[in-house]
C-alpha cells in the first residue's frame, strides 16, 4: 500500500537518496528543501513529475518550521510517515535569527516542532522516523536555551543528535501504543554527504547505505514492538540507548525546555 511521507532535507545526501527510493516504489513524497531552486530541479529534472510536492523552508527558523507545517496542514488530511532527516554540523554562522545554536535549531527543534503540530494528521500506526547519529554527547540545556554557552561544531552536533534521540523515545512512551510510531535511527557513519565532506574533508561511504535503512523503517519494518526504539545502521541492528536517554529525569527536563523555548519564540 503507498504511503504519504514528508521527508526533510530532501535535496542532498541521504535525504536525496531516501526519496528516490520511495518516489520509484510510487509513494507519494512530500519533498522539503532549504532552495527553491534545487528543489525545483529535482521535481522537473531528477524525477520528471509535476505531481511531486515540494516545500521550501530554513529549518533553522522557528517561523519557518511552522509556516512548512501549516502549509502541508492547509493541503493534507493525513500524513502517513514523517522522516526528519535535515540536519546540520558546520555553518559558518553558527546563531540563526532566533539567537540560538545552528545545530541545535535544525536537528532538534525543528523536528520537535514540526512533528507536534502534524501530529494531527499522522495517522494511526504512522511514523515519526528520526534521523540520529553514532556521534553523541550529554546535552547541555543551557546550550539549547541559548548561544551564549559555546560549543565547538562536533559537540554541538552530537549533543543535538542525543537530544532527538531522548525526545524520540520520550515520545513513544507519551503517544498511545495504537497511535504514532517513534524511532530514531543512526543511517551510518561517514557516508558521503555534503555535512561529512564539510566536516571532514573526506569522500565516505554510499549514502544509499542510509537510505535503504530509513526506507525499511519507513514502509517496511512491522510497527510493532519499534515504537521508541533507536536502530543503530553501524550495527545493522538495533541497539541499547546512550543512557541519558534511558534517564527519564533528563528526557523530561529536555521535553520541558523544548517545549518552553518553541512556545516563546513562536509568534
Amino acid at each position: 500500500m503507498n504511503k504519504k511521507i514528508l521527508i526533510t532535507g530532501a535535496t542532498d545526501g541521504i535525504g536525496f537518496q531516501t526519496s528516490k527510493h520511495l518516489i520509484r516504489q510510487g509513494h507519494h513524497v512530500l519533498l522539503h528543501g532549504r532552495s527553491h531552486e534545487k528543489l525545483n530541479y529535482l521535481k522537473r529534472e531528477v524525477f520528471k513529475s509535476k505531481d511531486i510536492e515540494t516545500y521550501t523552508a530554513d529549518l533553522s527558523s522557528i517561523d519557518a518550521v511552522s509556516s512548512l507545517a501549516m502549509q502541508v496542514l492547509n493541503k493534507h488530511a493525513e500524513l502517513d510517515v514523517l522522516i526528519n532527516n535535515a540536519g546540520v554540523l558546520k555553518a559558518s554562522n553558527t546563531v540563526t535569527v532566533d539567537r540560538l545554536d545552528v545545530r541545535f535549531a535544525v536537528n532538534t527543534i525543528a523536528p520537535f516542532l514540526l512533528t507536534e503540530k502534524l501530529l494531527p494528521i499522522l495517522k494511526n500506526s504512522g511514523r515519526v522516523i528520526n534521523v540520529a547519529s553514532a556521534a553523541q554527547m550529554p546535552v547541555n540545556i543551557d546550550a539549547i536555551v541559548s548561544n551564549v554557552t559555546s560549543l565547538e561544531d562536533m559537540a554541538a552536533y552530537s549533543q543535538s543528535k542525543l537530544a532527538l534521540i531522548m525526545w524520540s523515545k520520550t515520545m513513544s512512551h507519551l503517544i498511545k501504543e495504537d497511535d504514532t510510531v517513534f524511532v530514531s535511527v543512526n543511517p551510518g557513519s561517514l557516508l558521503n554527504t555534503k555535512m561529512v565532506t564539510e566536516a571532514f574533508g573526506i569522500k565516505g561511504k554510499d549514502p544509499k547505505i542510509g537510505a535503504e535503512i530509513l526506507v525499511r523503517l519507513a514502509v517496511k519494518e512491522p510497527s510493532s514492538n519499534i515504537s521508541g526504539k533507536y536502530f543503530d545502521n553501524d550495527k545493522k541492528t538495533f541497539s541499547q540507548h546512550h543512557k541519558d536517554a534511558l534517564n527519564k529525569k533528563k528526557c523530561d527536563e529536555l521535553i520541558k525546555v523544548l517545549g518552553d523555548l518553541v512556545l516563546k519564540k513562536c509568534k
